[in-house]
């Protein structure tokens, strides 16, 4: 019997590790991704996407720190999308680029990715996508809601957990 016990545990254990690791199909729609695209791969301009990510990261933490729902931090966020092109241009002009960048909010399809220990599922994502030129070299990406990449050192962040809410919804039935 003990020896019963300590299998159904261990098996127990993977399957919750498995189960609460992986975002479930659906699920995507809880997210809003965000990918800054690099003009090209030109090692420069791969440098200079992560200059830009980390102003547009500054600009962005305080106003999606607070966002409840995601739905609240796209609508944040798409009424700030001409400062969010500013945010990118002016550091793209610091660094003497002379291309634009373009903020946007769309839906598009995304192939699985891997964020820290979220797994993101193949699947369509709303996300805030910023274009810097052409946009076609490799992008830099992360997840604007819930914040996980966005929690600086700002004590009053409050930190979501997708675990903690299946786990919740779980014993509430």
């Amino acid at each position: 019997m003990k020896k019963f016990l300590v299998a159904f545990c261990l098996i127990g254990s993977v399957l919750l590790i498995l189960l609460f690791t992986a975002v479930p199909k659906g699920e995507e729609n809880g997210y809003l991704r965000v990918h800054i695209r690099a003009d090209s791969n030109a090692p420069e301009a791969q440098a200079v996407k992560y200059e830009v990510r980390d102003a547009v990261v500054a600009f962005l933490t305080p106003i999606v720190a607070f966002c409840e729902t995601k739905e609240e931090a796209m609508e944040k966020i798409g009424g700030l999308l001409p400062e969010i092109s500013s945010v990118a241009e002016e550091v793209l002009e610091e660094k003497g680029f002379s291309y634009g960048a373009r903020a946007s909010l769309k839906r598009e399809t995304f192939p699985t990715r891997v964020y820290e220990n979220v797994t993101l599922e193949a699947g369509v994502y709303d996300a805030l996508i910023l274009e810097l030129g052409s946009g076609k070299g490799d992008n830099w990406w992360c997840v604007v809601y819930p914040p996980l990449c966005f929690a600086g050192g700002n004590a009053s962040v409050v930190y979501k957990s997708k675990i903690a809410e299946i786990v919740r919804r779980f014993f509430a039935d």
